[in-house]
């Protein structure tokens, strides 16, 4: 039995990045040898065993043979037989494909420290078009190494495999893992540039590569179409390291746009509420969790008045605070100020200039919420008025708040 070092500890060692997980592959072992020697098997598809003592994973080689379509139709063998060279040429990306001995002696079978060099993403070989999964996995490297190119021939392949109809296999709770792995990292808009390089994010997220062309607002750069305003603003998520539900909704605030009729261009009059139906449409497509699809919902709806906070009378900023949940979710509220300081800054020359609404409305919410609602309640003899009244004296600390301000200019 012999143990390699592969796939990510291996490429990010040699990258000088720290390593966060290390996986194993095990030449000459049957899965009864492994549990023999204390390892617990936790692999459905193929044999992959937690360490009896660093519960790292171990995998038996293994190759795989296509029996149908999508990422499920597979026949794998991992049998004793199998050696390091046919499991390393399985693998998706050349840089995936180098192996470490015991000895510390580099296996790199396919050149991946050469393209680790040149910065280029590569596919190992041609069974990389069996599985569609490897489109999305190819386009979240590219997130997470944004100064890596995708070779040609790669992207050749990749348009190859949309044609051909693969990556509608893809199953919606695969897409959304990879979509969310790839809003995490430091470049998410290289996801999306290579997804819709090849072809792919028309079929994925045709609401989102419908924006690509269409004009964004008339006093912004006008070299930045919708698109890739929105891929401004989704990288802009990721420098502030925002969340995953913040990194989501910015990515949706805008696909109304993409439905706005060629008369209306640029000012896209009513996009929040085509925005809305869009987002709501396609977080259940993918089966998006709660927390992310509630907050592009709440993002779609409510970030132009939020930009125009400002210019708001008291009246339409308790609105605003009411209908954003804000007094009740007042975290959920500070992520959709997160997305709007996001969607605002998300701009060719737009990182320096002052953005005054999230002070503001934070300070309104201070001020409504210090409206004390159970003395107006029971002061009140009609229960009736209560909300009415409750509704003026949170008007009225607003008011308060913004006469100061504009005394205090």
């Amino acid at each position: 039995m012999q143990i390699f070092s592969v796939g990510g500890a291996v490429r990010d060692e040699l990258l000088g990045l720290p390593v966060q997980d290390r996986d194993y592959v095990v030449v000459g072992a049957s899965p009864r040898e492994m549990l023999a020697r204390g390892f617990r098997q936790v692999g459905k598809d193929f044999p992959v065993f937690l360490h009896p003592q660093s519960h790292e994973e171990y995998a038996l080689a293994r190759t795989e043979r296509k029996t149908g379509p999508g990422y499920r139709g597979f026949s794998v063998d991992a049998a004793p037989t199998v050696t390091l060279a046919e499991d390393l040429a399985r693998r998706d990306l050349t840089i995936n494909a180098i192996a470490r001995d015991v000895d510390g002696e580099l296996i790199d079978p396919h050149h991946g420290i050469d393209d680790l060099q040149a910065r280029v993403l590569r596919h190992v070989g041609p069974a990389f078009r069996e599985d569609p999964v490897r489109i999305l996995r190819l386009a979240r490297f590219a997130a997470r190494f944004p100064d890596f190119r995708v070779a040609p021939e790669t992207v050749g392949l990749l348009r190859e495999m949309v044609a051909a109809g693969e990556v509608d296999h893809l199953v919606s709770e695969r897409v959304w893992q990879e979509l969310a792995k790839g809003l995490l990292e430091d470049r998410p808009s290289r996801m999306f540039e290579v997804l819709r390089q090849c072809g792919a994010l028309a079929r994925l997220l045709p609401e989102l590569d419908a924006l690509f062309g269409v004009p964004q607002r008339a006093d912004c750069h006008p070299e930045v179409d919708t698109g890739v305003h929105v891929m401004l603003v989704v990288d802009q998520s990721a420098q502030r390291r925002c969340s995953l539900p913040v990194r989501w909704a910015v990515l949706l605030h805008d696909l109304g746009k993409g439905l706005t009729p060629a008369a209306d261009l640029p000012r896209h009059p009513g996009h929040e509420a085509r925005s809305v139906e869009l987002a709501g449409q396609l977080c259940a497509r993918l089966r998006v969790p709660a927390a992310c699809r509630e907050l592009a919902v709440l993002v779609a709806r409510h970030h132009g008045e939020v930009h125009r906070a400002p210019q708001l009378t008291p009246a339409a900023v308790v609105r605003l605070l009411e209908g954003s949940d804000a007094l009740r979710r007042p975290d959920r509220f500070e992520q959709l100020l997160e997305a709007c300081i996001c969607d605002f800054h998300g701009r060719l020359g737009w990182l320096e200039v002052p953005y005054p609404a999230p002070a503001l409305l934070r300070r309104a919410l201070a001020a409504v919420r210090s409206v004390d609602a159970a003395a107006i309640a029971a002061g009140c003899s009609e229960p009736a008025l209560i909300a009415a009244r409750l509704s003026g004296a949170r008007v009225a600390a607003v008011e308060e708040l913004l006469s100061g301000d504009l005394g205090a200019a």
